[in-house]
């Protein structure tokens, strides 16, 4: 069985918060970098003895924005790992980033550093949506630094697309698409000289969260959201549009040119686990599932109190204070739950021979009730291509939160 894991890295640092984000990011806390940096590799070197005998599959730099901070610590990161975990040679090493925080020198530094796949976050391609995001950057700037990531040497580039937003029309969405899948292809943007094109995009549905900018303004009556007919035509649209530019739509959000499927997502979605350090960073190791706290000055903080170890309870010593909340064991049935919902999201859905290989029990004998009344129902449709597997249709990607729930 595959014991291979993967490795999460958060840098919390933002320039400013959009309004959308609920992630757990900070702006205005720059001053704070070489503390954190430090605390995170203590951190990792600390956790190295529990985890190297697990081969690394995938390094993700999550945030925040990486790219805000020095390309130094950056460095110093993947120069922890490879020394103090067992990486393997072709591992994925993805950077998220935004528009406005890349040059063609720090994008230099990162691809000698080692990351070898580049998320960048754009979101929107109008400028006045870009705006209504709160986003630091326009268009033109994500322009210039993809020329400069294809100059730099990348050639494996994720853009994080956002439909569904307040004020977009369809007419934009379809701007949106067309405009990136030119890059790099066509030439039609004026001055780039990008000699390849996207290999991954990421379109995701706005969801208004509460505790964000948006979600305060939904509560006070002065946003009003996309409507829901005009998201799904967006959606529809885009799994159409993007298989006719050669993306395989295999992620409820996610297309890749054949390839390029984000292994690191795909060890979150097959179930598998996963180390994260950093603030408010997840992890999944040993059937335990938890998550640091949060907090920039209390994860430093907790972190330089926690005597060097190497044993992974060292973080919990209440004398020392404690690095990881929200420990939950996970039992063997709520695995299952697991690696169904998950499993679920993937355009190809369940196999009967990968869950009968983990669990050592039929997937018919744990949910047949529930898979057949999912398909009569027109949710899910059932294979035999090399081994019986579950998926959703159509109707069941749009109404995905409905199969889920059978699993839980």
């Amino acid at each position: 069985m595959d014991n291979g894991i993967g490795i999460y890295i958060h840098i919390p640092f933002c320039k400013s918060k959009c309004y959308y984000c609920d992630f757990n990011s900070y702006s205005g806390r720059e001053h704070l970098a070489g503390s954190y940096f430090d605390a995170l590799i203590s951190e990792m070197k600390n956790s190295a003895a529990s985890l190297s005998e697990r081969p690394v599959k995938s390094i993700f730099i999550g945030g925040g924005t990486p790219s805000l901070v020095n390309s130094k610590y950056i460095a110093s990161l993947l120069e922890v790992c490879s020394k103090y975990f067992k990486i393997e040679p072709d591992a994925e090493i993805s950077m998220e980033s935004n528009p406005g925080t890349l040059s063609y020198e720090s994008l230099k530094a990162h691809k000698a550093a080692g990351v070898n796949r580049l998320s960048v976050g754009l979101q929107a391609w109008q400028d006045r949506l870009l705006e209504s995001l709160g986003r630091i950057h326009r268009r033109r700037q994500y322009v210039e630094n993809m020329e400069a990531a294809f100059r730099a040497g990348f050639r494996n580039i994720n853009t994080d697309l956002i439909f569904g937003l307040p004020g977009q029309t369809f007419d934009d969405w379809v701007e949106t698409l067309e405009a990136v899948t030119a890059i790099g292809c066509s030439g039609r943007d004026p001055g780039t000289t990008l000699d390849s094109g996207l290999t991954h995009l990421s379109c995701y549905s706005l969801k208004i969260e509460e505790g964000t900018d948006f979600g305060d303004r939904l509560e006070a009556g002065t946003l009003i959201p996309a409507d829901d007919e005009l998201d799904r035509k967006m959606y529809h649209y885009t799994v159409q549009y993007l298989a006719r530019k050669g993306f395989r739509h295999y992620e409820i959000s996610n297309f890749a040119r054949p390839g390029y499927e984000c292994r690191h997502n795909l060890i979150y979605w097959k179930a598998q686990e996963y180390a994260g350090f950093g603030a408010g960073a997840h992890s999944y190791l040993n059937h335990k599932r938890y998550n640091n706290v949060c907090g920039i000055e209390e994860y430093i903080e907790t972190v330089k109190k926690t005597p060097a170890s190497g044993r992974p309870d060292a973080w919990n010593d209440p004398a020392a204070g404690t690095l990881h909340e929200n420990i939950e064991h996970i039992g063997r049935k709520e695995a299952m739950s697991e690696f169904m919902i998950l499993g679920m999201r993937l355009v190809d859905g369940v196999r009967s021979c990968e869950f009968e290989e983990r669990f050592g029990v039929s997937i018919r004998e744990m949910y047949g009730d529930k898979l057949e009344r999912l398909v009569k129902q027109g949710l899910l449709i059932k294979d035999r291509d090399c081994s019986e597997r579950y998926r959703l249709t159509t109707l069941g990607l749009d109404l995905a939160n409905k199969v889920f729930v059978e699993f839980i």
